[in-house]
């Protein structure tokens, strides 16, 4: 008797998200089977990356991470052109980290100056977001919404502190959300449903459940990732069908083992391979947690992503 392989199904399944604008739209999600188990039901999408660009030159990237855009990281439309041509990015992700107070305070009329400049620049789907400074961000991506009216890009972040305000902005011009919570399955599931009380489609949100580098509590991560696409698949829960982002880049670049020269630990190899291989961990180990969307910032780093992959779905 030929043997049959158990198959587990759900009753649940994840949105279809999409950002952009034909040809050069992206749509992620709709699988209502845990990731890159398409043999047993329907996985349709692949999962989207976006590299990661800033209105101002990062002065917190190490080196190794700026080698690659040394020539353009002063213009953030050379970066997005550079990111397109060169590296083949489907997606970008502008951070306007140049608005937070701490690190150039620039103005909600500046941030929108830069978003119509990258949007000129680079017609990929993009995703705007802010600098993580709650009330700064509330202002700010209300300037950089209507900036960007009529491309359907996806902006954020949405907290609890602030959600009211980006809300809004995001309804008013056609923009999908990107909703943060940290790193908590019930405060991820209040946010969503408080924005969906304000009429915004719950369709339309990107779940932002925070990240965590390899090392440095990802388990935590992977396991709060993993309760929020359960939720969705298996208890069929409408306020946890969103897809997932994982914001990679900027906690990956900021630990010591993608910082620490070869001479200070011998032990750890090469520094390039070594903060390569960081990033692509911590992407690849968020993609089998159950995102969808990833936000990288080293190219060799999305090239292993990729193959990883092409090789899980082939």
């Amino acid at each position: 008797m030929a043997m049959t392989l158990p198959k587990e199904s759900f009753a649940g399944r994840v949105y279809s998200l999409t950002i952009g604008q034909p040809p050069k739209k992206v749509i992620f999600g709709g699988e209502n089977v845990l990731p890159f188990h398409s043999f047993e039901g329907s996985s349709p999408r692949k999962p989207v990356i976006a590299f990661e660009i800033q209105d101002v030159v990062p002065d917190d990237w190490p080196e190794e991470i700026q080698k690659p855009y040394s020539e353009v990281m002063g213009d953030p439309a050379l970066w997005a052109r550079f990111c397109c041509e060169t590296l083949g990015a489907e997606a970008l992700a502008l951070r306007l980290a140049g608005t937070h107070p701490d690190r150039g305070d620039r103005s909600p009329a500046d941030a929108a100056e830069t978003v119509r400049s990258v949007l000129s620049a680079a017609d990929v789907p993009w995703i705007i977001l802010g600098s993580n400074h709650a009330e700064k961000d509330a202002a700010v991506l209300v300037a950089a919404a209507e900036a960007a009216r009529g491309r359907n890009c996806l902006i954020g972040k949405a907290q609890e502190s602030n959600y009211k305000t980006i809300a809004a902005a995001a309804l008013a011009h056609d923009h999908k959300l990107v909703a943060m919570s940290e790193l908590d399955i019930n405060l991820s599931k209040q946010l969503n449903i408080l924005i969906t009380q304000m009429g915004f489609d719950k369709e339309k949100i990107v779940i932002d459940p925070m990240c965590s580098a390899l090392g440095y509590g990802l388990e935590y991560t992977y396991s709060v990732m993993e309760r929020i696409r359960l939720a969705a698949l298996a208890q069929n829960d409408p306020t946890m069908q969103q897809p997932m982002l994982g914001d990679v880049g900027m906690y990956v670049w900021k630990v010591k083992e993608t910082q620490a020269q070869e001479e200070d630990v011998p032990q750890w190899g090469g520094l390039k391979e070594r903060a390569v291989a960081w990033e692509a961990v911590t992407a690849l180990a968020l993609l089998v947690a159950g995102a969808e969307l990833l936000i990288m910032r080293h190219p060799d780093a999305v090239r292993a992503v990729r193959n990883a992959i092409e090789e899980l779905t082939s």
